[in-house]
């Protein structure tokens, strides 16, 4: 006979948060929201941190290039998305480690005997305008000189004109040596006013270039999420069929972690891969696994490798699993249980390893009450959809504006390598997924800004300075659909103001 459970699935709609003494150590500027990414020792550090706990979905209607530099300029990280070609994929993680930061290997140089049409290739190709020459035309060769917009004009220099013929040359420019900070480094552009400092080792090689609009994208970006080299860490989404095409190339591209995306991750596939993976790189690639509903899938994963696991299974917007298969769980209680499960595992084990919530969230507070369920950071697919990062069209309808958002389950996706069917050659013949449109909402960083400040507020009036605290501390209380109904605006007609 099945198996019953008493218990009913709850959706984050039907909890509230229960406030507890504010004092002054957890007022909201005191507040931090970094959590971990990535398994980790209990007691020690994680080997990678999330400056604020947002991740975005690994769909083709969310996360390409923009939203992945976007999304680490505001702490979080983008995943991304895998239903396209490795190469495409490879280049989408590639271009997002290559627009910051600080301490900037040049990828793209030249040789002194390279011409004009040489330069305009490379501006062509890659939008640089600053561009070092080196003896050999490599990163790190005999550094000669610099290439800039100003040192040319395309309506008096012929395009075969030699590129040491336009440069600037190495003893006209102000460098450095290695070894000082990316702080020192920008005294040095600021006090002589310039561009781009690059840094020269004792033998005259290239080193590194550090730009001056960097410095300023910091200073509007202090929770930049950076790698050791501060570049912006991304994700990049992987499956269980093409993983042993797909991750050696998106290591080599500068994938800070991988993801496996799948409607349902207890399946021996994701076991497959992540075991694959931690032995190929010695764990030093990490990757996370999912989505889950239970203790049972989460202690499977948990015991398999996964760095982090996803927590949801037809929750999202436009997903339509539970309808179209019968399976799933209201994501309220899912992040409760795989919580407790998670807890009791790093108990057992010592092993600490960091839950998301993905899907069923609408409103900022969801994001909260998500958190203060225990999970480490949320993943969100309709709310970055609706922002200019993401990469799909704007639409007007009816004199609105709309983003267009649609599902990997979807026919437009038609992204069936997501869905663990055993065999690499079975076909799904239905979907799981809607295609839609939803209202444009501006900018990632204004509305993203709002719902820091939201949970901040939130977790201050819990008594919370950080999210491990908030876990220990939340107090959560189911809600009646009479106490719903009464928080909201009732009983009285809402003027337009």
């Amino acid at each position: 006979m099945a198996t019953f459970l008493t218990e009913e699935s709850r959706t984050f709609n039907e909890y509230l948060l229960i406030p507890r003494l504010t004092t002054r150590e957890c007022t909201p500027d005191k507040i931090s929201l970094k959590t971990p990414l990535v398994r980790h020792k209990v007691g020690e550090e994680a080997d990678i941190y999330l400056n604020t706990p947002f991740m975005s979905a690994c769909m083709q209607s969310v996360s390409g290039e923009e939203m992945g530099v976007a999304l680490a300029r505001e702490g979080g990280i983008a995943i991304i998305y895998m239903s396209q070609s490795i190469e495409d994929q490879a280049r989408m993680v590639r271009n997002v480690k290559e627009t910051k930061s600080g301490f900037v290997t040049s990828k793209w140089n030249l040789k002194p005997g390279d011409t004009l049409a040489d330069i305009l290739r490379i501006k062509e190709e890659t939008d640089h305008s600053t561009i070092p020459v080196t003896e050999d035309g490599s990163p790190k060769g005999k550094f000669l000189g610099i290439i800039t917009s100003k040192d040319y004009r395309l309506s008096r220099d012929s395009l075969d004109k030699k590129v040491e013929d336009i440069m600037t040359p190495a003893e006209k420019i102000v460098s450095a040596k290695p070894g000082l900070t990316i702080s020192e480094a920008n005294d040095i552009i600021w006090e002589h006013k310039i561009n781009c400092l690059p840094i020269i080792d004792e033998n005259g090689n290239l080193n590194s270039l550090v730009f001056r609009k960097d410095y300023e994208q910091h200073k509007e970006n202090p929770l930049s999420l950076l790698d050791e080299e501060k570049r912006y860490r991304v994700g990049a989404g992987v499956n269980t069929r093409d993983y042993e095409q797909r991750i050696p190339a998106l290591v080599e591209a500068g994938a800070d972690v991988l993801c496996l995306d799948s409607s349902d991750g207890y399946s021996i596939w994701q076991k497959e891969v992540i075991e694959w993976v931690h032995s190929k790189y010695d764990g030093k690639v990490k990757i996370g696994a999912g989505n889950v509903v239970s203790k049972e899938a989460f202690d499977y994963l948990a015991d398999a490798g996964a760095d982090f696991i996803k927590i949801g299974i037809g929750g999202g917007s436009i997903c339509i699993t539970r309808e179209t298969k019968g399976i799933g769980r209201g994501q309220a209680t899912a992040c409760i249980e795989v919580a407790k499960a998670r807890d009791e595992y790093a108990k057992k084990t010592g092993i600490y390893i960091p839950i998301c919530s993905d899907g069923g969230i609408v409103h900022d507070h969801h994001i909260t009450l998500a958190l203060a369920m225990g999970c480490d950071f949320v993943m969100m697919g309709r709310y970055f959809a609706r922002f200019d990062e993401s990469p799909t069209q704007k639409v007007k309808i009816n004199n609105e504006f709309f983003k267009e958002y649609w599902g990997e389950g979807s026919k437009r996706a038609r992204s069936w390598q997501r869905y663990d069917l055993g065999s690499k050659n079975e076909k799904m013949s239905f979907v799981e997924g809607v295609d839609s449109y939803i209202p444009y909402a501006g900018s990632l960083k204004d509305n993203l800004g709002v719902a820091i400040k939201k949970i901040k507020s939130t977790m201050s009036n819990c008594g919370s300075a950080s999210i491990e605290e908030f876990h220990e501390k939340a107090i959560l209380t189911p809600v009646s659909n009479l106490s719903i109904q009464e928080g909201a605006a009732h009983d009285l007609t809402v003027r337009d103001v």
